[in-house]
């Protein structure tokens, strides 16, 4: 058994308005995507989007808030077989934390306008970060147990 682990306290900062209202509707992957989303900054945190305008590009992070948080196994899309859920993208986690690539379109006020997202609509957002290509692009990373067909 693990030592005693002091709790953590996540706060939302906004939530996600996309058309996606069932998870059956949600794409297999955000960038797969060409719906417009908006993302609605609680007015608390609207200050922390200053300069965001000057992204092409960000990583937002949210709670899935339907997924099993028991689930220490999944069969994703694209495999035959079970990997341990921190080997797959499943929403089915331990802390279904879910992380997106998104292209900014716009901002006004409290409001990003983007493409990319795969959230269900009403999604909890827990942050954003600008994405850098310099810094976030691994162009030799792999996965094992994916074999990437041509």
């Amino acid at each position: 058994m693990s030592e005693e682990i002091s709790p953590m306290q996540l706060i939302p900062i906004g939530v996600i308005h996309t058309p996606y209202k069932r998870r059956e509707d949600i794409p297999r992957q955000g960038r797969l995507s060409e719906e417009i989303c908006q993302i609605e900054i609680f007015p608390d945190f609207e200050e922390g989007l200053k300069d965001v305008d000057q992204c092409t590009h960000l990583f937002v992070l949210f709670w899935l808030h339907l997924g099993d948080r028991k689930r220490l196994l999944a069969t994703p899309p694209i495999s035959d077989r079970e990997h341990g859920v921190f080997a797959t993208r499943s929403p089915s986690r331990p802390n279904p934390i879910a992380i997106d690539i998104v292209q900014l379109l716009g901002v006004e006020g409290n409001r990003l306008t983007v493409k990319g997202m795969d959230a269900i609509d009403g999604s909890v957002l827990l942050d954003i970060k600008p994405y850098f290509t310099d810094m976030d692009s691994i162009a030799d990373a792999r996965i094992g147990w994916h074999k990437k067909t041509d």
